[in-house]
C-alpha cells in the first residue's frame, strides 16, 4: 500500500516567506464580520459616497468617450486626469501635466517607487511608527527599514539627521499630515527643520499625503515638497481613495526630472496602466463636481466621530496611557503602556464584539506592543461609544 503524496506546494519567494496573511488582509476580514464592530481599517462609511455625482460622471464618460474609455491607455496616465491632478497639486506647489504620473491608488504608488528606486540591501528611513503597507512594499523589494524617533509633532529632526549619518539611506519616507497610524500632523516649523536636514544631507524624500484634505479645523498644511529646494528631491503621492471613493483605485505621483521616465517604466512593468474608464471618470468628477464641498461634509462627519471616540476612550485607558487627538484624517493611536500586549488582547476583544489593529505591525523595528490603531470613520457616534465601552472592559480584564 502506497502512501498518498503530499499536497503540491508552489515554492514561495523568500521575500514573502511567512506572509500567508498580513495585517491589511486581516483588516478586511474583520470589517466583513457582522458580529464585530471593527475599528481596524480606515474604511469610509459608504453612506457618505457622492454616488449620484460619480454615477453621472461614469455615464458621461461612457456616452461621450466609451470606446476610448474601454481601450488600453498610457502608463503615464490619461492627460485629462493629469491636468486635474496638476491643478490640485498647484494649490501648494506649482505643477504641470508633465510632472504627474497616475497610479492605481497610493498603494501602487509605493510599489512603483520601490521598484524604481530601491536595490536589495538599501536602507529606507521611516517614522516610528509608520504606514504598515509601506513597510511591506519596501521590504519585499529587499530594502531594510529603520525607524526614526517621533514625538507628537512627527519625526524628530535631530534623530533623523543622526539616522542619516549612521545608516546612509537611499531615501526617507514620511506622512506629515494626519499620519497613518497615529493621526499626528507635523507643524510648519518641524517641516522646515526636516527639509533643512534633507537638503543638508542630500537625501531624497518620498512624501505620502492621502489624508491632507480631511481637516477638522479648516486648516491645511502644504507638503514638505513645497518648501524651497524640496520639489526636485521629493516624490509626492496623492490619492482619491480617501476623498472620493476607495473602490476607485486612482491616485498620482508628482515628481521632477529624469525620475519621471523611470517611474513610468516601473508602472508599466507592474500594471501597464491604471483603468482608463476610472481615470476619465475621476477627471470628469474633478472638472464638474465640487470635491472641496464634498470633503468638507465628510470631514464634518468624521470630526463628530473622532470626538465620540476621544470622549469614550479617555476614561477606559489605564493610568499612564497616551492617546493622540488628530486634527484630521481617519485614525486615533493609543499606547496602553508597560504590561499590555495589544496583539494578545485582540482575540478577547473580537470575542467581545470589537476589533482594532494592533500597533506592532506599524513599526519597522523596536515595536511597542502596547499600541493600537483605531479608525473612527466607519461607524456612528452611538456605535463608537458602545464599542469603546466594550473595549474598555477588555482592557480592564488585561491589566498587568
Amino acid at each position: 500500500m502506497t502512501s498518498s503524496p503530499s499536497p503540491f506546494r508552489f515554492p514561495v519567494a523568500a521575500r514573502y516567506a511567512g506572509m500567508e496573511s498580513s495585517p491589511l488582509k486581516d483588516i478586511f476580514a474583520l470589517a466583513a464580520r457582522e458580529d464585530v464592530v471593527s475599528f481596524a481599517g480606515g474604511i469610509p462609511d459608504p453612506e457618505l459616497f457622492a454616488l449620484e455625482d460619480v454615477t453621472a460622471c461614469y455615464d458621461w464618460v461612457l456616452a461621450k468617450n466609451g470606446h476610448r474609455a474601454l481601450q488600453y491607455g498610457v502608463s503615464e496616465g490619461e492627460v485629462e486626469l493629469r491636468e486635474q491632478a496638476a491643478r490640485r497639486v498647484s494649490r501648494d506647489l506649482p505643477t504641470d501635466v508633465s510632472q504627474i504620473r497616475v497610479t492605481s491608488g497610493s498603494q501602487e504608488g509605493l510599489f512603483v517607487v520601490a521598484q524604481a528606486l530601491l536595490e536589495p540591501g538599501d536602507v529606507v528611513l521611516v517614522e516610528s511608527p509608520t504606514y504598515l503597507a509601506a513597510v511591506q512594499a519596501f521590504s519585499v523589494h529587499g530594502a531594510r527599514m529603520i525607524g526614526v524617533e517621533t514625538d507628537d509633532d512627527g519625526v524628530i529632526p535631530e534623530a533623523l539627521e543622526e539616522a542619516i549619518r549612521t545608516h546612509h539611506p537611499r531615501m526617507v519616507y514620511l506622512i506629515p499630515t494626519f499620519q497613518n497610524p497615529t493621526g499626528r500632523t507635523m507643524p510648519v516649523e518641524r517641516r522646515q527643520a526636516v527639509a533643512d536636514v534633507l537638503l543638508r544631507t542630500d537625501v531624497p524624500l518620498i512624501e505620502d499625503d492621502p489624508y491632507g484634505a480631511l481637516s477638522f479645523t479648516g486648516s491645511t498644511w502644504a507638503p514638505i515638497a513645497a518648501l524651497p529646494g524640496m520639489s526636485e528631491r521629493t516624490i509626492l503621492l496623492n490619492s482619491m481613495s480617501k476623498l472620493m471613493s476607495p473602490g476607485v483605485r486612482i491616485g498620482w505621483m508628482r515628481a521632477e526630472g529624469p525620475v519621471l521616465d523611470t517611474l513610468a517604466v516601473a508602472k508599466a512593468a507592474i500594471s501597464m496602466q491604471s483603468s482608463v474608464v476610472d481615470q476619465l471618470m475621476v477627471a470628469r468628477y474633478l472638472e464638474t463636481a465640487d470635491l472641496d464641498a464634498h470633503v468638507a461634509t465628510v470631514s464634518g462627519v468624521y470630526r463628530e466621530r473622532r470626538d465620540a471616540m476621544a470622549r469614550a476612550i479617555a476614561p477606559v485607558l489605564p493610568d499612564g496611557a497616551h492617546v493622540t487627538h488628530p486634527e484630521g484624517g481617519m485614525f486615533l493611536w493609543a499606547a496602553l503602556g508597560e504590561g499590555y500586549d495589544a496583539q494578545e488582547m485582540l482575540s478577547a476583544a473580537v470575542e467581545a464584539g470589537v476589533a482594532y489593529l494592533p500597533g506592532w505591525s506599524f513599526f519597522a523595528d523596536n515595536a511597542d506592543r502596547s499600541t493600537m490603531r483605531l479608525s473612527f470613520v466607519t461607524h456612528s457616534p452611538a456605535v463608537i461609544e458602545d464599542a469603546i465601552a466594550t473595549l474598555g472592559e477588555v482592557i480592564a480584564a488585561h491589566r498587568a
